[in-house]
């Protein structure tokens, strides 16, 4: 079982943004939690490796999650565009 983290940076982020888009991020961190407990890798998440321990996932065409994986932590990072997940990453 994979244990789950919301940090600051990404609350902060979720709660900026719009009602559609926060149902979104909740949609797409659901397939994601159920894929970590052995569902299948649903058509369309893309999840993708950045570089140790960060991962990426999209909620929409212009809207993506930033989590670091490590064992059986999530840490949920940020929700953002493309370029500002790459800000992210740049910075770490």
């Amino acid at each position: 079982m994979i244990r789950v983290r919301y940090l600051a940076s990404f609350d902060g982020s979720f709660a900026a943004l719009d009602t559609a888009s926060r149902s979104k991020i909740r949609r797409a961190l659901r397939r994601l939690l159920d894929y970590f407990a052995g569902g299948g890798k649903p058509l369309g998440m893309g999840l993708r490796k950045w570089r140790e321990p960060y991962w990426e996932i999209r909620a929409g065409l212009d809207l993506r999650v930033v989590f670091a994986l490590e064992k059986d932590l999530a840490s949920f990072i940020l929700v953002g565009s493309h370029d500002e997940i790459r800000r992210c990453l740049d910075r770490r």
